[in-house]
């Protein structure tokens, strides 16, 4: 005999996606009231600070001439319903000072950069996950040469308009990780990649994720920032290799180190 009971409990209520899709977001960048570019960015949290992570070359880019002074994202306001969402607007500057972070080692500047999110600028009813350290560290299945790898991020600012959800590309590692291929700060990945990806988070998925990671069941590796190609390719004759650069994501524990107040010196009179 069927349990009444049981028949007539309410169901728990499913996402309305996956928690990695709700981690990314498009990043469209602004010189006053101009729109110049878009581009991928994703959240990363850390000692309850928010910050919005994204490739150095979207914010500032000496090469192209790119300075824009604002970037907004998107975000979710209702869990179920995909299709409503707000545009936050996030300035570059204060007082005349980028609020931005980024770093550089010894080979140069690192291409990604992160900046914070002020709580008080997002709506009340905001939805998104966040990666975290946890999500950096290394688990048991040691990544390797040929491992696979998801993209997710808006190629050619392609997504989903209605949802307002990334796309993913499929990947793999395509050089030797945890080497700094040709002595840079990044390793390359094998995937079919656009304008509009850079600053995408480069995940791995996890087999056995630990109570922390359990609702976002990934490892951060790195994060996506342009094409890699040789200069000697014959246009005509050679395809493109296909292959593309991501930095190591744990230099995200250098940009997101709290900041240690700065005090002025008092002189007693």
């Amino acid at each position: 005999m069927k349990n009444l009971q049981d028949a007539t409990a309410p169901r728990a209520q499913r996402p309305a996606t996956e928690a990695a899709l709700l981690t990314t977001t498009r990043v469209s960048t602004f010189l006053g009231p101009g729109s110049l570019s878009g581009a991928s960015g994703f959240f990363f949290r850390r000692n309850g600070r928010l910050f919005l992570v994204t490739s150095r070359h979207v914010l500032a880019d000496e090469t192209s001439s790119h300075f824009p002074d604002r970037i907004e994202v998107e975000i979710h306001t209702d869990a179920l319903d995909l299709t409503r969402y707000a545009a936050v607007s996030v300035p570059l500057y204060r007082d005349g000072l980028s609020q931005w972070r980024q770093a550089a080692d010894s080979a140069g500047d690192v291409d990604v950069a992160a900046i914070e999110i002020d709580p008080g600028t997002l709506p009340d009813s905001s939805i998104l996950h966040a990666f975290g350290p946890e999500h950096l560290e290394a688990t048991d299945d040691v990544a390797e040469v040929g491992d696979a790898l998801v993209i997710v991020g808006f190629p050619l600012g392609f997504h989903d308009t209605v949802h307002h959800l990334p796309v993913v590309r499929s990947a793999s590692i395509a050089s030797a990780f945890g080497v700094r291929f040709q002595q840079q700060g990044y390793f390359l990945t094998d995937a079919r990649t656009h304008r509009g990806s850079s600053g995408a988070p480069v995940l791995r998925r996890i087999q056995n994720p630990n109570a922390e990671r359990s609702q976002l069941p990934w490892q951060l590796l790195g994060v996506h920032s342009t094409r890699m190609d040789m200069r000697t390719r014959d246009l005509v004759q050679d395809e493109s290799l296909g292959l593309n650069c991501a930095w190591y994501a744990d230099v995200l524990m250098a940009l997101t180190e709290p900041v240690a107040p700065t005090t002025e010196a008092s002189t007693d009179t």
